[in-house]
């Protein structure tokens, strides 16, 4: 399964307009009553059609952004309902309450019964009178059962005063549950924002963060602000349309997390809230907020489709990769999305929206969209990454001391004989070393975790902290065997 990388870094761009909408406070008071009269013949309605805008792997799996900033026009609105004189008025008398070769008659809804007796005098008996009797005798079943329904109707009428069941004439008395999306969505929204970062040297995108405290903190991914890490210009966009100066306190490449600070924030900052994306399972209900493709405060849903699964991501520039043992959920994710919340159904964070999988451009298509393979890191490898970064302004990832291969045939994470630039491929005094691991070995297990490949293991490591002991399976020489290992550290991204 091959993937493709969906950043831009590395491609002039400018910058394309993506300041998200203010919301509108709801309309007050109720609906001008419109006075009856006849009513206007019913308007034609246009007839053109309305343009409507529109793992691991040997390879990287495409990082979600940050989006290209391409020229050009914001996308084409939707023509509405009131443009397009549709639909149509209702008549204002239904057409049955009229009948007649020409519909002018007024007569009543129901007619009386059809005479039986005929002017033309008796005839013979048949079956044509048959007939006829047995039609007149519907057409008196019919007139009686329709005048009692229009006098049951008509009493009905008069002592409620009428039948017709109406909405509510202020729309703020609609409601939404805090449990359903629109309330989730609703209450999240304020606290996330598109980040537009440029670089120096004009090389930039569009990615989505989330206010993380109340000191101004925005979590987001490292390969939506790589460019203007350095030297760049870097703001963050509330759902309200105010824009705030930000600049990169941390970041960490290999986990794919950064740290923003803004520059003036403003009072009242509402952090959202964390879940344990721990106790996460597979078909709990996820929501997405970010900016696809430049469009602030998208909304898409979905499911966790899967867990622990290995990814590795790059940014497009050419620098290491970044692993994670990701959360995988269908929901919408696109060019954009990075750095955004992952929610869960209560609307606490469980991951931090980061790559996906895709089948590949299209001819002309700058960048691949969603096919319902998206993949976020957990929040509680992002949280543990977040404080470091605050704290120092650099990662530490926890180590084993040992090099492995990105070789997926292995069946496992393999040591190979020399590490790195002809380095030992376990380090002396190492905690592979201290624990007996040799180079040629096969990591196949890591506490109860399989792993089947390098990137797997680096994945499942990273989860945990400097110090923390863990245990790993291996096979030498056809047997198997355990040890148990107390994670290192390295500081940095050298």
């Amino acid at each position: 399964m091959s993937t493709e990388n969906e950043g831009n870094e590395g491609t002039a761009a400018e910058a394309v307009p993506s300041v998200p909408p203010v919301p509108a406070d709801a309309p007050q008071g109720s609906p001008e009553s419109t006075p009856a009269s006849t009513p206007a013949p019913a308007r034609v309605p246009d007839p053109a059609a309305t343009q409507h805008p529109f793992p691991p792997t040997e390879e990287p799996a495409a990082a979600t952004t940050p989006m290209a900033s391409v020229p050009g026009t914001p996308p084409p609105g939707l023509q509405s309902a009131a443009e397009a004189n549709w639909p149509p008025p209702p008549p204002a008398v239904p057409v049955y309450a009229h009948h007649g070769a020409d519909g002018g008659g007024a007569g009543p809804v129901w007619g009386a019964p059809a005479q039986l007796h005929s002017p033309e005098g008796p005839r013979k008996r048949g079956m044509g009178g048959l007939v006829a009797v047995v039609a007149a005798a519907a057409l008196i079943a019919g007139g009686i059962g329709g005048a009692l329904g229009y006098w049951a109707a008509d009493r009905n009428d008069s002592a409620n005063g009428s039948t017709t069941v109406a909405a509510s004439d202020n729309p703020r008395d609609l409601k939404r549950e805090p449990g359903t999306v629109a309330g989730v969505a609703a209450k999240a929204l304020p606290s996330v924002v598109t980040i537009d970062a440029q670089g120096g040297d004009g090389e930039g995108g569009t990615g989505t963060g989330f206010v993380y405290d109340r000191q101004g903190h925005i979590l987001t991914n490292n390969h939506v602000v790589a460019s203007a890490a350095d030297s760049g210009q870097v703001t963050a966009t509330f759902s309200n349309g105010k824009k705030y100066d930000a600049e990169v306190v941390g970041r960490a490449k290999g986990y794919d997390v950064a740290v923003l600070k803004l520059k003036n924030p403003p009072s009242g900052l509402a952090p959202l809230s964390l879940g344990n994306s721990d106790q996460v399972a597979v078909g709990d209900s996820t929501i997405a907020i970010g900016a696809p493709f430049g469009l602030s405060n998208t909304v898409t849903t979905g499911i966790i489709s899967a867990k622990n699964r290995p990814v590795a991501s790059g940014d497009g520039s050419g620098g290491s990769n970044s692993y994670m043992s990701a959360l995988q959920t269908d929901a919408s994710i696109n060019p954009g999305n990075s750095g955004g919340p992952l929610l869960d159904a209560r609307g606490a964070v469980i991951g931090i929206n980061s790559a996906i999988q895709s089948t590949g451009s299209s001819v002309g298509q700058a960048q691949a969209g969603s096919i319902g393979l998206g993949f976020a890191i957990p929040i509680n490898q992002a949280t543990n990454v977040a404080q470091q970064l605050i704290r120092t302004g650099q990662p530490v990832y926890p180590v084993i001391g040992a090099t492995v291969t990105m070789d997926e045939r292995t069946g496992g994470a393999a040591i190979p004989v020399q590490g790195t630039g002809g380095t030992a491929a376990v380090a002396k005094d190492g905690p592979a070393d201290r624990a007996g691991l040799k180079a040629g070995d096969v990591i196949t297990k890591f506490n109860n975790t399989v792993i089947d490949s390098g990137p797997t293991l680096i994945g499942e490591i990273w989860t945990h902290k400097p110090g923390d002991r863990v245990k790993l399976t291996y096979k030498r020489d056809g047997r198997t065997a355990t040890a148990e290992v107390t994670l290192g550290e390295r500081k940095g991204d050298s």
